[in-house]
């Protein structure tokens, strides 16, 4: 009986460590990204970051090179994709890091898997946040990572990661999910900027963020919310538009300093516009330090198929691991229930 137990807890261990030693990636053959390293965290609850993710990988690593590896928060006991859960393996990922895209929600990682994040922000990398980012912490006040915390009260790490590194963080919805769209208007003293080249008619079909981002951010496009879920509606009557993409530095306790990168959408089925689309590609490449490499007709198509489900709490599809999106024409994410 006791052999029988030891060979269970054995096999229990091998599939545990399987599941963090074998991460995700993506890794181009060329391109302006070569020998650059981006980790992407997909755990957000609701918007399907567990598909974004996967999709803006892919086309840093098939069209321009890139090494993309791309992490999600797991069910522990079975190795799914489970979004929301605050187990997350593999993000000692960052420590060879050229840049962190962070797509999180609530999260109470155990200390392990917080502390390369922490180590990450302490070196002062760059970083590119999505959406709930700007509350990508809830963590106990008697936790040594509780200044990560989206509502810390403390002055010496104010708001938490959100405000503190994004520049914003949780202020509230601003247009209702799935009946208000976002018409994200580029600012005209900004249609300059290299994150901005090549975008034409950004919209997005997540409801509005409302957003006041520190003094030191740069805003590059406003969200207007819309009447309905079509592009061309008229403005949401009593929405003035507020800062929905805007680009910051943040200095890190070691004293160097990290871009910043950051807006309040990016669902999975906002990829679908191609404006918002490149806007993502643009400000990933420009917080790595790549600008100059920008162009307006770079590579930004989707790469494999594509199929993201319309957003909602408990709407992900299940029964989903990690390895099934391993190569370039796995469908993001495959359909278990057909």
């Amino acid at each position: 009986m006791i052999r029988i137990h030891l060979v269970a807890l054995l096999v229990s261990l091998t599939v545990a460590l399987s599941l963090e030693a074998n991460p995700l990636v993506y890794e181009g053959d060329a391109g302006i990204g070569k020998g650059k390293h981006i980790v992407f965290l997909a755990g957000d609850h609701e918007y399907r970051s567990e598909e974004s993710h996967p999709a803006l990988a892919r086309i840093l690593a098939k069209r321009h090179g890139f090494k993309c590896t791309v992490l999600f928060s797991l069910d522990k006991e079975t190795g799914e994709i489970l979004p929301g859960s605050s187990y997350m393996p593999g993000t000692e990922a960052l420590n060879s890091a050229d840049l962190m895209v962070i797509f999180l929600r609530f999260q109470d990682f155990p200390p392990e898997q917080m502390q390369p994040i922490v180590n990450y922000l302490e070196r002062g990398g760059p970083v590119v946040g999505m959406r709930t980012s700007t509350h990508a912490f809830k963590i106990p006040a008697d936790s040594r990572f509780a200044r990560f915390t989206y509502n810390y009260k403390g002055d010496d790490f104010k708001l938490g990661f959100g405000r503190q590194i994004l520049g914003e963080t949780w202020a509230g919805h601003y247009g209702k999910n799935h009946v208000m769209s976002t018409r994200l208007d580029l600012v005209p003293s900004q249609e300059d900027h290299p994150i901005l080249m090549g975008v034409h008619h950004p919209w997005v079909q997540a409801g509005g963020y409302w957003t006041e981002p520190l003094s030191d951010c740069t805003v590059l496009a406003m969200a207007q919310p819309l009447r309905s879920m079509e592009p061309d509606a008229p403005p949401a009557e009593g929405k003035k538009p507020c800062p929905g993409v805007w680009i910051r530095s943040y200095e890190s306790a070691s004293g160097e300093k990290g871009r910043v990168f950051t807006t309040t959408y990016g669902a999975s089925e906002d990829l679908l516009n191609d404006g918002f689309r490149r806007m993502m590609i643009n400000g990933c490449l420009w917080a790595v330090g790549m600008e100059d490499q920008i162009t307006p007709d770079l590579a930004v198509d989707f790469v494999g198929p594509y199929q993201p489900v319309t957003f909602s709490f408990g709407g992900h599809r299940k029964g989903v691991k990690p390895a099934e999106l391993s190569g370039w024409e796995s469908p993001i994410l495959p359909d278990h229930e057909k």
